[in-house]
């Protein structure tokens, strides 16, 4: 009974994800370059360098593939921060709210 009772709990959960406010800009990381430096691919169809601010720097670990919120510099629009790594179950919830394309990879 407690068990059915915890899974009962588990599914009425809310799922709470940050999403990108304001002129921030969901993306995926594409190469890493040296440093804290990358290359990501964003969803308005623009390549960006990207960087990992010095606050974040330890406790963003990222590879390509990584799923990203980035903030776009105001003097380069070519340029900008990394301010959020998605973890597995959010990019899920994204592709499932169409947030993200789900793309099937073809072998």
């Amino acid at each position: 009974m407690k068990s059915f009772k915890k899974q009962e709990e588990q599914s009425t959960e809310k799922v709470r994800i940050r999403l990108p406010r304001g002129n921030e800009i969901i993306g995926t990381v594409d190469e890493r370059h040296g440093g804290n430096k990358m290359r990501i691919k964003c969803l308005d169809e623009k390549d960006r360098i990207c960087r990992v601010p010095g606050r974040l720097k330890r406790y963003l670990w990222l590879r390509p593939g990584d799923v990203v919120i980035i903030e776009p510099w105001e003097l380069d629009k070519d340029k900008g921060d990394v301010l959020y790594k998605f973890k597995p179950v959010e990019i899920s919830w994204l592709k499932k709210n169409g947030y993200l394309e789900s793309g099937e990879e073809e072998f």
